[in-house]
């Protein structure tokens, strides 16, 4: 778990407590289109069981299953009874202590892959963004769980592109996977994986598999996982769907797996997909699965019925328990999958059904944001609620361009201030009107709505202003910052083209047989003053803006 180079600063302070273990589990390693220990260089299959009640009942937007020890005690013995070696996560609380679980399923040998996002911060497919309010949240989860050594990864995004008419959204996921993953080596922690969890529709899934997986390593997803429904009741390879999928991802270049499968349209599931998935036809391509789901629920794919400190397994778990305790996959070492050099598929080309660009959006950079608020001297009031931002942002976008803090995932076109808050976004847009009419002072009222400061413009600041330009239609320098200890102060909820990009499919599942998982977290913000802070640039060209501004009003999290 925690790293043993803590070891001996712990014990020097007691040599009776330890929060490490010396049979600590050891991180999985990618090679290749594989898992491996990284101890041993023995290929590591995901076994895997979705874990996360609702929130019926609960005034939190999610329960964090890691947070409740008693429940982690309760429920451990039934994964471990079923070889169970990972747990996905779909929203965790940074908030809370979540020793005891990580502890627990330490011991019972079982990784966790945990989703970044949570319903109030996540990437909206229909207003698509990645800003600071999300690099925040995505890097405080990094931060509370990247010293554990069973997170096998995180997955930056969850079916937040799910059809052909919101395929740009993905642009805005790989930029939180570059971004995530530069913070994660800026930090010094280990590699950790970041991925991808994708729905299954036939139109796009070649296309967005082969998006994420492409480009530079840096830029890239380091494994892609695919709920997958398709093997309802009784099949086999091929009727099922598996073989024309397994032969769409063959030459991927990274790790795939089931990031859910148990289709429910026949009850109860008896899992004869299982032994498919471990078995010849598909362990060159494929890495396992994630069975949906643990805990009974009104979307009836439970394996056991839970109430208070007791357990009851139903047929599914009896069934599954049956499949995967026969399983018996081969396996190759990872210095033969090195040897074998597998290489990274190529980007898509853009048709009618895919339209993401490989130009990303430029990384959230609050020193880039601030230095911008602060030289306004037209901004919104703090008094204003982000609810009204959006009639704010129509009614000043119709006589001013907007594009500086515009971004459009399909041409590839970013405004240089488009990863700021919403609140410092619609500031920048009333200011370019208020200058646009010559400073007259009641350029800037819009009803009470904006006010007069002192702008100013720190010799800091200077190198970041020009670059943008006055219309914030340059190129900026973005970093990805360690210290996120200071939260922008405005996050928007707004759903606009200044809105803090929240609430979508980004966690918790919808899938392609109608599953849902509950899964979500409480929204995750702290202050503190502004630092130097250890960096590693990322240049992003922002483009001139070609387009019009499309201001979409509404926040919260979207579902299929």
């Amino acid at each position: 778990m925690l790293f043993k180079s803590l070891l001996p600063s712990i014990l020097a302070a007691s040599s009776l407590v330890s929060s490490v273990k010396a049979d600590d589990l050891p991180s999985i390693e990618i090679i290749g289109n594989k898992f491996f220990y990284s101890n041993n260089g023995s290929q590591f299959y995901v076994k895997g069981i979705a874990y996360q009640q609702n929130n019926l009942g609960s005034n939190d937007s999610f329960v964090d299953p890691l947070a409740d020890a008693d429940a982690c005690k309760r429920d451990v013995p039934y994964l471990e009874a079923v070889d169970t070696n990972v747990i996905r996560v779909y929203a965790l609380d940074v908030t809370a202590d979540h020793t005891e679980c990580m502890q627990m399923l330490q011991d019972a040998g079982i990784y966790i892959i945990a989703d970044l996002s949570q319903p109030d911060e996540s990437i909206n497919r229909n207003d698509p963004q990645w800003n600071l309010d999300l690099f925040e949240r995505y890097t405080s989860v990094i931060d509370k769980f990247a010293n554990y050594t069973n997170i096998l990864g995180f997955f930056a995004g969850n079916e937040v592109t799910n059809r052909v008419s919101n395929t740009d959204a993905s642009a805005f996921v790989k930029a939180a996977i570059r971004d995530t993953k530069a913070y994660i080596k800026a930090k010094g922690y280990r590699t950790i994986p970041v991925g991808y969890s994708a729905n299954d529709d036939s139109d796009i899934r070649v296309s967005l598999a082969e998006y994420f997986a492409c480009g530079d390593d840096d830029d890239a997803a380091d494994f892609f996982g695919m709920n997958m429904y398709e093997w309802c009741g009784s099949s086999s390879f091929k009727a099922s769907g598996y073989a024309s999928a397994t032969e769409d991802y063959k030459n991927l270049g990274i790790p795939i797996f089931f990031s859910e499968y148990g289709c429910n349209e026949v009850s109860p599931r008896k899992f004869q997909e299982v032994g498919t998935l471990f078995g010849s036809d598909m362990t060159d391509v494929w890495s396992g699965g994630i069975v949906y789901m643990y805990f009974q629920e009104e979307n009836d794919y439970g394996l056991v019925s839970v109430s208070g400190s007791s357990v009851s397994t139903l047929e599914d778990y009896s069934y599954y328990k049956s499949e995967i305790l026969d399983i018996s996959p081969t396996s190759v070492q990872a210095s033969a999958e090195s040897a074998s050099g597998i290489s990274r598929t190529s980007c898509p080309t853009n048709t009618d059904n895919w339209r993401a660009s490989t130009d990303l959006p430029p990384t959230p950079d609050k020193d880039v944001c601030d230095c911008m608020s602060e030289s306004l001297d037209c901004v919104v009031k703090d008094s204003v609620d982000s609810d009204d931002y959006g009639e704010l942002f129509g009614i000043v976008c119709d006589h001013v361009d907007c594009s500086g803090i515009n971004a459009n995932g399909t041409t590839g076109e970013y405004g240089a201030f488009s990863p700021c808050s919403s609140k410092d976004k619609l500031s920048f847009v009333l200011n370019l009107y208020y200058m646009e009419n010559n400073k007259d002072k009641s350029a800037c009222d819009f009803d009470g709505s904006a006010s007069l400061q002192s702008g100013t413009t720190a010799s800091s600041c200077s190198a970041y202003l020009s670059s943008a330009g006055s219309a914030g239609l340059g190129t900026v320098n973005g970093s990805v910052r360690t210290d996120t200890s200071e939260a922008t102060t405005a996050a928007g909820g707004s759903g606009n083209s200044g809105s803090s990009g929240s609430g979508s499919s980004g966690s918790g599942s919808s899938s392609a047989s109608g599953s849902s998982s509950s899964a979500s977290s409480t929204s995750s913000g702290s202050s503190g003053s502004k630092s130097a802070a250890s960096t590693v640039s990322i240049t992003t060209l922002t483009k001139i803006a070609t387009v019009a501004l499309s201001v979409v009003v509404g926040f919260g999290l979207i579902t299929m």
